[in-house]
């Protein structure tokens, strides 16, 4: 099947603007949906993306949007906030109106140990949510789904690594809640050209993929990283869960909620996987080879370095 339109909820987040860059490259024309168009500033000069303003939460708006596409992509997700709504009707709706429209081909973006079981709202809701897109999917033949389930995702603009970048800069002394929680961060880039690629891939079609990189890390291994990365030497002291439980409450509670509660419930689950980032979709980078080019401008005029490593490797 020829993708040559494609509708890409959530275009305008962090891994939204990556995916939609490589989908352009490929003259690809995408549809970003938006409440404000402002938003989507950043991908005004991508020359075959639109920017639109539309309530993707309104069912009539919705159905509107998708009738015009080969493909949608839904990468739409919050870390805190109303879940059932996003990660849960949203998709619902989204596989409904792919199938009333016919529209056959839908990639979800889910998380890894996603699970209507899990220790978390933030991971039930996720598995909640892939289970209302598979019965639509189920009822619904001709609708193809791919499900991923990333690990925590690395980038130029990432809020992870950036926000340890601002404490470490900020703090001498840094208190870590959940400091042995482990991860598998892999690169947005390879995120985005694994959802990407999976649209032409006949073989990915009803298929869930883990997307996780080449290397386990715990929290307090990812903190002392960005801390090396930037030159700083921090003092990290670890908490225990009471104490990071009682961390998240507080931070809860703050403008911008660093973290919170249901996120420390979703860190008692590692983040890793025993399966290897599919070779369907190349080879993901390790985070020792991009995060030093950009969290490292400080130091010796990183963000440039950052832009000659993508231009190397082709995305």
């Amino acid at each position: 099947m020829m993708i040559n339109k494609v509708l890409l909820l959530g275009g305008s987040g962090f891994i939204g603007a990556s995916v939609a860059e490589q989908l352009s490259k490929q003259e690809i024309f995408v549809t970003v949906p938006t409440r404000r168009r402002e938003r989507g500033k950043h991908l005004f000069l991508l020359p075959t993306v639109d920017v639109v303003e539309a309530d993707i939460f309104n069912i009539a708006q919705l159905e509107e949007l998708v009738r015009h596409h080969d493909a949608v992509i839904n990468l739409t997700g919050i870390l805190h906030g109303d879940f059932e709504r996003v990660h849960v009707t949203l998709p619902k709706l989204l596989a409904e109106a792919c199938a009333k429209n016919g529209v056959s081909r839908l990639i979800n973006m889910s998380a890894l140990n996603a699970n209507t079981d899990g220790p978390s709202e933030y991971l039930r809701s996720r598995g909640r949510g892939e289970a209302a897109v598979w019965a639509v999917c189920k009822a619904n033949p001709l609708l193809k789904v791919t499900m991923f389930r990333p690990s925590v995702v690395f980038g130029e603009h990432d809020r992870f690594l950036n926000m340890f970048a601002g404490l470490v800069k900020l703090f001498p002394i840094i208190p870590l809640g959940s400091p042995d929680a482990r991860f598998q961060p892999l690169w947005v880039e390879d995120v985005a050209r694994a959802i990407v690629t999976s649209l032409s891939q006949a073989e990915t079609e009803n298929q869930t993929y883990r997307l996780v990189g080449p290397k386990v890390y715990t929290l307090r291994e990812m903190l002392q990283f960005v801390a090396d990365v930037t030159a700083r030497r921090r003092l990290i002291v670890g908490l225990g869960p009471t104490l990071s439980m009682l961390q998240a409450r507080v931070f809860g509670l703050l403008p911008g909620k660093l973290i919170t509660p249901d996120n420390v419930r979703s860190m008692s689950l590692p983040s890793t996987s025993d399966q290897p980032f599919p070779s369907l979709f190349g080879h993901a980078a390790a985070m020792e080879n991009v995060v030093p080019a950009y969290l490292g401008q400080e130091v010796a005029g990183g963000r440039a370095r950052y832009r000659q490593f993508r231009d190397a490797a082709g995305r």
